[in-house]
């Protein structure tokens, strides 16, 4: 499930380019809305007693994004493990890529010591990892 942005001026550098720090947005928001439509979004997570935490991101810029610009960002599960995930992202400009990021997150309880995922939450992300990549 692609997630679309539309570029804002005040996230813009003085260059008129979608600032470098803004994509780590982009591609959270993105996250968090394929976890809702899944079923698990940060409220439910919440509620359980768990927390999802980034560990580790690498963003690659290929291309400038401007005001005005509607990214798709798309999210694929690469690597799903008992207490971890990576996720690689792309955020496309019609067919351009402009950046993509790996991103690992970690499962938490609620005093932040890693732990195994609920194995509803683990299904939901084998079933969204056996998907087609987008």
């Amino acid at each position: 499930m692609p997630t679309t942005i539309d570029v804002r001026f005040y996230e813009l550098d003085p260059y008129g380019h979608v600032n470098h720090g803004v994509y780590l947005n982009y591609f959270e928001v993105a996250r968090i809305e394929l976890l809702d439509a899944i079923g698990f979004g940060l409220p439910r997570l919440q509620q359980l007693g768990y927390h999802l935490l980034v560990v580790e991101a690498t963003v690659r810029f290929r291309a400038p994004a401007t005001a005005g610009d509607r990214l798709v960002i798309h999210s694929d599960l690469v690597d799903l493990r008992r207490a971890s995930a990576v996720w690689h992202q792309r955020a496309l400009r019609d067919e351009v890529l402009v950046a993509e990021n790996e991103v690992r997150s970690a499962i938490t309880d609620r005093d932040g010591r890693p732990c195994k995922a609920p194995p509803e939450l683990m299904a939901a992300l084998e079933q969204l990892a056996a998907l087609e990549p987008g």
